[in-house]
């Protein structure tokens, strides 16, 4: 991948410093399966450099786990980054093992999901720079919203995260 970056949680290895390189475009995207396995929604939220926002949701005719849902919503955003002509983009994951898998991290590999893994590798190999970020579930709501309203499925309520005790 030519810029392409996978980052896990709040690191941040900056954009390609170049001044010809535009703004990133700036996406949340998540999946739902109800039950895991069962039907599969997606949703993402796309932000252009210029606010503008642009907003997936729908279902897959399969059935599936999370883990397929989430990689689905991933490889639509992508897919509609280049069909908007987007160059750079940040996108946001709560799925741990999606950005894992994408890093190339050496953790076990979904041998299952290989191929929708290679296809997701060589969409992001299509921009100038591309960065995948975990980030926890509770901020990306937006995302999540859109994937569980394609199942027909209510808006969780909004979580905030676990404070442990000291």
């Amino acid at each position: 991948m030519r810029g392409a970056r996978v980052e896990d949680g709040g690191s941040v290895g900056g954009m390609n410093a170049d001044a010809c390189t535009p703004p990133p475009w700036v996406v949340h995207c998540d999946g739902s399966a109800v039950p895991n396995p069962g039907r599969m929604g997606i949703g993402a939220v796309l932000m252009a450099p210029d606010g503008t926002r642009h907003a997936i949701s729908r279902t897959s005719g399969a059935r599936g786990c999370n883990n397929e849902a989430e990689l689905m919503a991933l490889t639509a955003a992508l897919c509609e980054l280049q069909r908007q002509g987007a160059r750079t983009a940040t996108l946001y994951c709560d799925n741990s093992v999606i950005v894992e898998q994408l890093a190339g991290s050496p953790v076990r590999p979904l041998a299952r999901l290989a191929s929708q893994f290679d296809a997701a590798r060589r969409l992001m190999a299509g921009f100038e720079v591309v960065q995948l970020r975990w980030i926890p579930r509770h901020r990306n709501g937006d995302a999540d919203a859109l994937a569980r309203g394609a199942l027909g499925l209510a808006i969780k309520p909004a979580g905030s995260p676990v404070r442990r005790r000291r």
